[in-house]
């Protein structure tokens, strides 16, 4: 049996990193072998993070040895953590890389390990070219992908990126395992209940933290399309603002959608995801670019048509007029999108929403990763 520790987010960090290492050491420690996270005491200085808080108040998961050691901005730490790991000798390191900025810390710890001539590493990258681009972002970017050993993508775009940095390296694309993590899918009927959504209303769903790149304002533009004021749909938003609300509040007035809106601009906690999704009668990603999305694997999971944008990973994680529609990135596109997903029904992608599915297993990525592994020479 293999040793295998994760180098990324782990509780009491909070997002879709988080949960996605955490349900990877799970896959691994069922399997039989031994993983561990290696998470960070300081993921990011407070004034350059753009939500509330980076911690959740939820209870750690079970049976899961989570490391908070890795300090992202002090390099006396990045050597202390490297040595450590270094000494304890892995046989495979997982290292998620999602930011440039990252890239220091990261690499440096890397490299320190590497000196052992043993442990392998395997970067999962969610992106190589990051969506909103910052000074340094190439140099951090190429320092950390030398110090691994192999990659895996989950989209077609992320490889595309990184075969312009890293071209002979050994790299495999993986989908996107489903979370399987928050529950299983109760009823529509339940779920609005317990939301306050009337159970006859047509309910459509922006899930996930809001940034520019992710197209809400599209999505409102397209909720003021007279089309759809007369259909009588509401948007329900559920996430957090990851840039100035102002903006969008005004967008709101401006357009008179305010009435159209269901508007829960909170962190939604993983106890809460189940609520959101199973209530909606589909999901909205109109985003502007994409590389993948972690809310795609969430619909998924809870059986949920989508409507997506012509973007990025997204066409091929979405078969169109199978699991969902594909769209142009335009408000009238995306309105004409919502009328033909209700005039199509939900019931019409169900069957192909479950047939999909079938291919995104955490035991498919444990796998690929193994193999990988096993393919490196040290």
């Amino acid at each position: 049996m293999a040793k295998v520790v994760i180098i990324g987010p782990g509780h009491p960090l909070r997002g879709g990193l988080a949960t996605f290492n955490q349900r990877l050491a799970k896959e691994f420690n069922d399997q039989g072998h031994t993983c561990s996270i290696y998470s960070f005491s300081l993921q990011y200085p407070s004034f350059i993070f753009p939500g509330t808080t980076q911690y959740t108040d939820e209870p750690a998961p079970p049976n899961l040895a989570i490391h908070t050691v890795i300090n992202s901005i002090n390099p006396f730490n990045w050597v202390k953590v490297g040595n450590r790991l270094k000494k304890e000798r892995p046989d495979i390191i997982i290292v998620r890389f999602w930011l440039p900025l990252m890239g220091p810390a990261l690499g440096t710890i890397l490299r320190r390990v590497r000196k052992n001539n043993f442990t392998k590493v395997i970067c999962i990258a969610d992106n190589v070219i990051p969506h909103e681009k910052r000074i340094g972002d190439r140099p951090f970017t190429r320092y950390f992908l030398k110090s691994c050993d192999a990659f895996i993508t989950m989209s077609e775009k992320v490889m595309s990126d990184l075969r312009l940095f890293e071209k002979t390296k050994p790299a495999q694309l993986v989908s996107h395992p489903l979370y399987d993590n928050f529950g299983a899918a109760i009823s529509k009927e339940e779920a609005r209940e317990k939301l306050g959504i009337g159970s006859q209303e047509l309910v459509i769903l922006f899930f996930g933290f809001i940034r520019k790149y992710k197209g809400l304002d599209l999505l409102f533009e397209a909720m003021a399309d007279e089309r759809i004021r007369k259909s009588g749909i509401k948007l329900l938003v559920a996430g957090e603002f990851y840039e100035d609300a102002k903006q969008y509040q005004e967008q709101i007035d401006r357009l008179g959608i305010r009435s159209q809106l269901l508007l829960k601009t909170d962190f939604i906690p993983d106890s809460e995801v189940k609520y959101y999704l199973c209530a909606a009668d589909a999901v909205l990603q109109p985003y502007r670019n994409a590389t993948q999305s972690g809310v795609t694997p969430l619909a998924y999971h809870f059986e949920k048509p989508m409507v997506v944008t012509n973007v990025g990973g997204l066409p091929s994680l979405v078969p169109d007029r199978k699991v969902g529609l594909v769209v142009e990135p335009t408000p009238a596109a995306i309105a004409t999108g919502i009328l033909n997903f209700y005039q199509l029904g939900e019931n019409y992608f169900i069957p192909h929403l479950r047939n999909e599915k079938q291919k995104y297993s955490w035991a498919t990525m444990a796998g690929t990763i193994f193999k990988l592994a096993n393919d490196i020479q040290k």
